[in-house]
């Protein structure tokens, strides 16, 4: 049995961290639909994942802070899926942005995004006796031996080598 393993990923990763936070708390008709969009938009793109989902994992940070960490495709899909007028993503931040320049969400409920393109060489991940997760759940699970023991050996580990550039001889 592999007990540790570590995350198959080749190339860059898009990670898109999004979330919200309840600023007060009994103005549920203002946070719980910002809650629920989040979850339909999800459930779209669970249905659809050529739009570019590979995995998610939902998270709470405190009783008042909810987010999701998202591994994208690409940020082409990413951006592409934000911007597409058929997706739910669309009408939702419309709605929200009504919403905002009423004033009617001011100071009841705060959202967040943030997105990282992530080059190849710059993540590494370890995983113990768990099933694929994050990043793994992601791009797959392989065997910690496959990358590398250790984290500087997984960071240097390339998915393709490219061949040495030969020395021109003087």
């Amino acid at each position: 049995m592999v007990t540790r393993t570590t995350a198959d990923a080749k190339g860059e990763v898009v990670v898109l961290l999004i979330g919200m936070r309840i600023n007060r708390f009994w103005a549920v008709h203002l946070w719980l639909p910002v809650m629920l969009a989040m979850f339909r938009m999800l459930r779209e793109l669970e249905k659809d994942p050529a739009r570019g989902l590979r995995s998610k994992v939902m998270l709470t940070a405190s009783p008042r802070t909810y987010y999701i960490v998202q591994y994208w495709e690409s940020k082409e899909k990413l951006y592409a899926y934000a911007t597409a007028p058929d997706a739910f993503h669309h009408k939702a931040w419309a709605q929200l942005n009504r919403k905002e320049r009423s004033g009617r969400l001011r100071g009841q409920v705060g959202i967040w995004h943030e997105t990282y393109v992530v080059p190849e060489g710059s993540y590494e991940a370890i995983y113990g006796d768990m099933p694929a997760f994050g990043l793994a759940a992601a791009h797959g699970q392989v065997p910690l031996e496959k990358r590398g023991r250790y984290a500087r050996d997984r960071f240097a580990h390339r998915s393709s080598r490219q061949a040495p550039v030969a020395e021109k001889a003087g």
